[in-house]
């Protein structure tokens, strides 16, 4: 199996790249973040993932390890294939795809090629609980009130609540969520969701 690959660039297409390793091309199959960095003429590397499917054996590329395990991580998933999680790669940097699975913002997934919003869902759901803690990163500190939904697994209370708000008030749900984020790291893990709210509502305006 290839796992990585180092030479100089051939060429390059809408979704692949030509890669010379001493004589012998690697045709990978790219993301278009990772086809960004390709430039013809010059070294370059890539961590590959390879499948062998139907008695061919197809080279995905990519320009580092953190969008490769994103691709295996999205291929689990019934439904997406390589090249559908290549297109969401393409659209989406793996900050952003954890931001929309944590924030369920399916509009985000659909801008993908290939993802309508019953495939959009579908992801949210099955990867929700394994991006929760890396991207908000405060375990839930109290159970959600009778009558109101319950805050995605790993999502502190006070920062769904103030996305939820600045929601309400009109902004998208990635915008809303990466403001209190940004609020809560200069507040605090244990700030009230009034301040987050308020701070939030300056980062959307600068």
């Amino acid at each position: 199996m290839i796992a990585k690959l180092t030479g100089v660039v051939d060429s390059t297409g809408t979704d692949w790249v030509v890669l010379d390793v001493g004589g012998v091309g690697y045709l990978a199959t790219c993301s278009a973040r990772t086809l960004a960095r390709m430039v013809v003429g010059e070294r370059a590397s890539l961590v590959v993932e390879t499948f062998v499917r139907d008695e061919r054996i197809v080279l995905f590329g990519f320009a580092d390890a953190g969008e490769r395990d994103w691709f295996r991580l999205l291929t689990t998933i019934q439904g997406v294939g390589g090249r559908v999680a290549l297109s969401l790669l393409s659209v989406l940097d793996p900050e952003q795809i954890t931001r929309a699975i944590a924030t369920q913002d399916k509009t985000a997934l659909v801008r993908a090629d290939g993802v309508g919003p019953k495939l959009a869902l579908r992801v949210i759901n099955e990867l929700k609980d394994k991006v929760g803690n890396l991207s908000l990163g405060t375990p839930a500190a109290a159970s959600a009130g009778k009558g109101a939904a319950p805050a995605p697994a790993g999502v502190n209370p006070a920062l769904a609540d103030a996305v939820s708000a600045l929601v309400n008030l009109g902004y998208g749900r990635s915008e809303a969520f990466a403001a209190v984020m940004a609020a809560s790291k200069g507040l605090g893990d244990t700030a009230p969701v009034g301040d987050l709210i308020r701070l939030g509502l300056k980062e959307l305006s600068q």
